[in-house]
């Protein structure tokens, strides 16, 4: 299908994943016709994007994030239904897309819809902080009404248990209305150190992410090392080392089902939901120095990315 119609959605503006996705798509000549909509953190919006989107007729929804493929989809136990219901959608930067209801297995499911997952495995990235320096108790800082964020949880106390391990958890507090908020989050930052965890885990959670410019100044002032689940927490925000899928090469899978979709007719349904092979450990020298001399032994850096990154000042906001 040449020159096919792409409704793209994403949470919080431009990143890194659509332009890799907009990149697949053009290397292998499809020069897709694109609607691009954002809904600025508020899915709520996603229904008039839709509405709005009729008169594109998309060939295909290209949706950022678990909240709003979930917005646009549903679960499949409760799936959405409205006018674009039938076109089928490709995901980028779901989590847990078995765990959120979104499709009931990886391959083989019956919904028109597949992607990329963008998470290492949560024990793969515990292993790894372990060999960066090992640990007894980690923490753990999420917000609980992010379906994707209770699932990374449970895996990692799953970890813990298995491997004789501690973990101590926060939960961000909620307002009147059930809505996280950002209110008091240095304060957990503290009392997870207080407790003796030695590293803070730092899961893909969207409330969080958007808050690590405090809660990392806090996990320094506290002198505890930040491990992150995403790309943005390390080279944006400051946590001292992550196990992650980059944006742009999520980006470039998820274009590569789109592909499969758009190109060979493949039902989205039959075309498997995936996890990158290849993962970039990286390592911000600047808050392991920081830290009081947090550095990487000697045979990681041989595969690590190392960078040098600010560090994010120590003060509350």
């Amino acid at each position: 299908m040449n020159n096919p119609r792409i409704l793209i959605i994403t949470y919080r503006g431009a990143t890194d994943v659509e332009r890799g996705f907009i990149a697949q798509l053009n290397e292998a000549g499809l020069r897709p016709e694109l609607m691009v909509r954002d809904v600025q953190t508020d899915v709520t919006k996603v229904p008039a994007i839709l509405k709005e989107a009729q008169a594109f007729r998309p060939d295909l929804i290209f949706t950022w994030g678990t909240s709003v493929t979930l917005a646009v989809t549903g679960t499949y136990d409760a799936p959405r239904r409205h006018a674009l219901s039938s076109v089928p959608v490709v995901f980028a930067l779901v989590s847990a897309p078995v765990g959120s209801k979104i499709v009931v297995s990886r391959s083989g499911q019956s919904r028109s819809i597949t992607g990329a997952v963008h998470i290492v495995p949560t024990e793969i990235q515990m292993r790894t902080m372990r060999l960066y320096k090992d640990f007894d108790k980690v923490g753990l800082l999420y917000n609980t009404a992010e379906s994707n964020s209770r699932i990374i949880a449970s895996e990692v106390h799953r970890f813990a248990s298995a491997n004789g391990l501690g973990v101590v958890e926060r939960t961000v507090r909620m307002d009147a209305n059930g809505r996280p908020v950002v209110d008091g989050i240095e304060d957990l930052v503290a009392q997870i150190a207080g407790e003796g965890a030695q590293w803070l885990y730092l899961p893909p959670d969207t409330f969080v992410g958007n808050a690590l410019h405090r809660v990392v100044p806090a996990s320094l002032e506290h002198r505890l090392p930040t491990f992150g689940a995403a790309e943005r927490a390390v080279r944006r925000s400051g946590a001292l080392a992550g196990l992650i899928s980059r944006y742009s090469s999520v980006g470039h899978l998820a274009g590569a089902k789109a592909l499969e979709i758009l190109r060979d007719g493949r039902p989205a349904s039959a075309v498997p939901i995936t996890t990158l092979k290849r993962f970039s450990l990286i390592v911000n020298m600047q808050v392991a120095k920081a830290l009081g001399g947090f550095y990487p032994p000697i045979e990681m850096l041989n595969y690590a990315e190392v960078i040098n990154v600010p560090v994010p000042g120590a003060s509350r906001s």
